[in-house]
């Protein structure tokens, strides 16, 4: 007899609040895995697709389970050669396939869930559930941005790091989830990172492996980081947060490299002449050579070896799917260097 399962629903466009009800047991199907879920991380996102609806993402069929950030135990291996280098009782993290695929198996606001094996990292003993689950979809983010061919096409990180590149890339708000984890991907890289952030996380970015940080809220940011950019060859910008599009492309365009910004954040007009951006959707490398590159290849041995942790720090905000509502509702007040989760 299959166990008992059990969802978060959103029941209809804009519902609110989300519905606790029993959900279907899923099935692994190829290169699938099932895992009990013992950690949530949750982004913003997910309270956006609450609130607008069809208007953020119109392929969404109701009901449906929301989330894409899990951590816990693998309970049951499909067929495939991507899966079978899992067994039950493993601990791992996964991004799920719900943002793209609307399948709500792979929600992860759910007691069990569907994650595509090539998208599951083992973690170490010594990473709790509820930072690792803190990690999946700032580091996929991070990763489509910095890796993927249309976009900043970086060589991929390696565990140990890569020896230098000589390029320097600029990645805006740093203490962010995603500017967090593509700091640490881009030093894995082999890349020197310039970052921004507030001056209270200046120490937490660079402890990240950031070289040098620039307070965003400087009247003179743009001016001191063309600057800092003396002698260094650019490997482009990830523009994160509001306004980063411009600042970044007003920079890239006046340094020696790469005039190209991956925007986490979409513009709000156009950009510096000679500049040219795309903007990201956090899960496309579900479907091309970046997230096997990160997931499989990389983040496994970094978390083993202690060269990638889970930042910003996670902040346990409840114990059980009855707390993922009021998390989402402190997440949309706005956190600064914090990833909320709920354990399960």
């Amino acid at each position: 007899m299959s166990p008992t399962n059990t969802a978060a629903w959103i029941q209809s466009e804009k519902a609110h609040p989300l519905t606790i009800s029993p959900a279907p047991y899923p099935q692994a199907g190829n290169n699938e895995l099932i895992i009990r879920n013992h950690a949530i991380g949750l982004n913003l996102v997910d309270y956006a697709r609450q609130d607008l609806g069809t208007a953020l993402f119109p392929w969404t069929n109701y009901p449906t389970i929301l989330g894409s950030d899990v951590a816990g135990e693998v309970v049951e291996v499909g067929p495939g050669p991507h899966s079978s280098r899992f067994r039950p009782g493993d601990r791992v993290l996964g991004l799920t396939n719900e943002l793209k695929s609307n399948r709500s198996a792979e929600g992860a606001f759910q007691t069990y869930v569907v994650l595509q094996a090539h998208m599951t990292s083992h973690i170490p003993a010594d990473l709790s559930y509820a930072d690792a689950a803190g990690i999946p979809l700032g580091i996929s983010t991070a990763a489509c941005g910095l890796f993927q061919k249309e976009y900043l096409a970086l060589q991929h990180p390696r565990a140990p790091r890569a020896e230098s590149t000589s390029q320097t890339v600029l990645i805006w708000s740093g203490s962010s989830s995603v500017g967090s984890n593509a700091i640490q991907l881009a030093v894995a890289a082999g890349y020197e990172v310039i970052t921004t952030a507030s001056p209270k996380n200046y120490d937490f970015v660079k402890s990240l492996g950031a070289s040098l940080v620039f307070d965003y809220a400087s009247e003179t940011v743009v001016e001191d980081i063309i600057a800092a950019f003396t002698g260094k060859i650019g490997a482009g910008a990830l523009a994160i947060g509001p306004d980063s599009p411009r600042l970044c492309a007003e920079i890239v365009a006046r340094v020696e490299g790469r005039k190209f910004v991956a925007l986490v954040s979409p513009a709000t007009g156009p950009l510096q002449e000679g500049v040219d951006s795309k903007f990201v959707f956090g899960s496309d490398l579900v479907e091309n050579e970046v997230g096997e590159a990160v997931f499989v290849n990389f983040l496994p041995e970094a978390l083993r070896r202690g060269e990638f942790v889970s930042a910003p720090k996670t902040e346990v905000m409840g114990r059980g799917l009855e707390d993922v509502q009021g998390a989402l509702e402190v997440l949309k007040r706005g956190v600064s260097a914090r990833k909320l989760v709920v354990e399960l």
